[in-house]
């Protein structure tokens, strides 16, 4: 017998050409998609049509002509860009995609540039608020929109979950895949990041070959796939045919066409002449299967018409496994799929409600996880923020209690429907032994994450009081009131400050020996300098309240010899002191914290950065929590139940029969 070295060097060349023929049909696809887009000056103009009553706001165009016009106006504007034209707010929803990205721009201090005559807070403040709030208005005349039909990559996360879970293995068969950055709304599962370099079809190979040979040797896996083998009764093209038609169908998340599978046994029967070894020639069939984009995109039809068309229920079917479990589709909701019946109201509903059930626990805790540790930033904890050998107490196992806590809790948020405001205030949470003994938490403890019943003295409830969080939010040597009011801002309120002022000097709040009294002093000074007053004002009060709080989040009452000052301010004006205090504060501005989540759930369950066309499901979502007590369920499900998460959007009409001529070219369906 032929070695299969040998035999994989023989046929290496039909599994590339297979892989490369479905490579280049994405990418037709992806051509379509890219474009013939949704046209967003059709779109704009059907808003404007809807919305014919002109603004005039003389101060918010007068900040467009001082902040704006000396670099994107004249001949030859800058980037291009010449904002002299939007003298009306009409003018402005005539291309409000383009002005969307212009208020990302201003809101992260890219605009104006730093040697500019710069805005101050208050008027750029006023002025993004101005516009977003026109172009939310404008969108939502006319409902929810719907989004693109997905294109995408899976991310790291997912492909070794939708490994995992098609071969039923124990192994992590993307760890050496190059990590994905994030985008979009924060996340790593974002379109706008997810490319594709030669890199990844090198690593593609190797993963795909060593997953499948780590599942050829474990009988209970080998039990989930190959589900025939040649026997007296069998022969060996009857039975690959039999795997191939059970595999495809779960790897490609959607029904098999007859052409497919031939494409697929033939490969088998290459591979069977090279070397007549029945597991030699799936297994390298299996291997072709795991490097095809079929299985490697997540890759919707493009919608041809000129008006939205709701998701396929496969597509349907992926859009809710990769949101709610980071994986493949699981038999069950592929069946749905099958039968058309997803998309009823009922089924789906009682898909969403297994989905989250405790048979798919370990499923929806990978979700938690890498939803929490990117929205949070605790996934840095042991990566890029790791404590000063000055700070004591820190390990291994406390570094593993701190990074599960805020996942378990949040799981449990999810799973159980309660209520989003325990992020903010809760009474329980949950604790390994060393996290317990970190807390002084009394109780029996494993090295497994355990429920805990809070009470007042633990000082202890919601995000706000969790290690994790704290140390993130921290200097690696020291605590800092403006990290974690920035953090409170950002992550909690979304409400982030801009970037210093160039010609501001940083404050050296850095240095290791700085008290706690000293350091609230000096940042007083700073504030009263009228440039940096602008966000510090905003940022500083926050921090001090959690300064009770070490770097690795043990509760102190002094620090460096002097009681620990935790008094501050929301940017209203609502004063606090400690942590209890800042909770409650927060809380009164409970529509703000959930309407932030929002967008960020939103986000990550499209796969995108959202756009002003989606702020008008976000005020629905929101609205059905506010009266529905705020319960996660209502948070999930809203989401699967919107326009953008149930519908793709359709080509403008002058395109359709452009699109349908390159939609006739069948190698783009082969």
């Amino acid at each position: 017998m032929k070695s299969t070295t040998t035999t994989s060097t023989k046929i290496i060349t039909i599994v590339n050409r297979l892989a490369c023929s479905s490579l280049e049909s994405l990418w037709g696809i992806f051509y379509i998609l890219v474009f013939l887009a949704p046209n967003p000056t059709a779109s704009s103009r059907e808003i404007l049509e809807s919305n014919p009553k002109k603004t005039s706001e003389y101060r918010e165009f007068e900040f467009i002509k001082r902040y704006c016009l000396e670099c994107h106006s004249g001949e030859k504007p800058k980037a291009s860009l010449d904002l002299s034209r939007f003298d009306s707010m009409d003018k402005i929803l005539s291309e409000a995609l383009l002005w969307d990205d212009i208020l990302i721009r201003l809101s992260q201090g890219d605009m104006p540039p730093k040697e500019a005559d710069l805005p101050t807070l208050n008027e750029r403040s006023e002025f993004l608020n101005w516009v977003e709030s026109s172009l939310q208005k404008a969108a939502c005349q006319s409902g929810p929109h719907a989004g693109p039909a997905v294109l995408r990559r899976l991310n790291r996360a997912e492909y070794s979950a939708s490994v995992r879970d098609l071969l039923d293995i124990h192994f992590d068969a993307g760890e050496a895949l190059p990590s994905d950055g994030s985008g979009g709304e924060g996340f790593d599962n974002a379109s706008e990041t997810l490319f594709i370099s030669p890199i990844h079809a090198e690593k593609y190979m190797d993963a795909a070959r060593v997953a499948v040979e780590y599942a050829f040797a474990d009988p209970r896996s080998l039990r989930r796939f190959l589900v025939a083998e040649p026997d007296e009764k069998t022969s060996p093209e009857v039975a690959a045919r039999r795997v191939i038609e059970d595999f495809l169908p779960r790897a490609f998340r959607r029904s098999i066409p007859e052409s497919e599978i031939l494409e697929y046994l033939a490969l088998f029967h290459a591979a069977y002449k090279a070397d007549p070894s029945f597991m030699v020639a799936i297994r390298l069939t299996l291997q072709a299967v795991l490097i095809s984009p079929k299985f490697l995109f997540i890759a919707e039809e493009p919608n041809f018409d000129s008006k939205p068309h709701k998701v396929t229920d496969h597509e349907l079917a992926s859009r809710l496994s990769y949101f709610l479990w980071g994986s493949l589709p699981d038999d069950e909701l592929l069946k749905a799929a099958d039968e058309g019946n997803l998309s009823d109201s009922r089924i789906l509903q009682e898909q969403f409600k297994r989905m989250l059930g405790s048979q798919n626990s370990r499923k929806v805790r990978n979700f938690s996880q890498n939803f929490v540790e990117q929205w949070l930033g605790t996934r840095a904890l042991g990566r890029e923020f790791k404590p000063d050998k000055s700070i004591p107490g820190y390990d291994s196992e406390l570094e593993g209690g701190m990074k599960y806590e805020p996942v378990f809790f949040f799981h449990e948020i999810l799973t159980e429907n309660r209520s989003l405001l325990d992020l903010l205030k809760a009474d329980y949470t949950y604790v390994n032994r060393r996290l317990a003994r970190h807390y002084r938490i009394k109780g029996e403890f494993r090295e497994q994450p355990k429920r805990v019943q809070l009470t007042d003295e633990n000082r202890r409830g919601g995000l706000l009081s969790m290690a994790a969080v704290l140390a993130v939010s921290s200097y690696p040597h020291r605590t800092s009131p403006v990290l974690r009011g920035k953090w409170i801002l950002e992550t909690i309120l979304g409400d982030p400050p801009p970037p210093p002022p160039s010609n501001v000097p940083e404050l050296e709040e850095s240095a290791s020996s700085v008290s706690s009294e000293s350091l609230r002093q000096r940042l007083e000074l700073h504030r009263q300098d009228v440039a940096c007053a602008q966000c510090h004002d905003r940022i500083d009060p926050l921090g001090f309240g959690l300064e009770n709080y070490g770097v690795l989040g043990r509760w102190r009452d002094k620090y460096e010899g002097h009681t620990v000052d935790a008094r501050g301010a929301l940017p209203d004006g609502t004063t606090f002191s400690g942590p209890a205090e800042l909770k409650l504060a927060l809380l009164g501005r409970k529509d703000q914290f959930v309407r932030h989540l929002t967008k960020k759930m939103l986000g990550y369950a499209l796969g995108r950065g959202l756009t002003y066309y989606d702020y008008c499901a976000v005020n629905s979502i929101v609205d059905k929590l506010r009266a529905n007590d705020y319960k996660s369920h209502h948070l999930l499900f809203g989401i699967i139940q919107s326009v953008p998460f149930r519908f793709k959007a359709g080509i403008a009409s002058s395109e359709a029969e452009r699109a349908s001529t390159l939609n006739q070219d069948e190698s783009i369906h082969d």
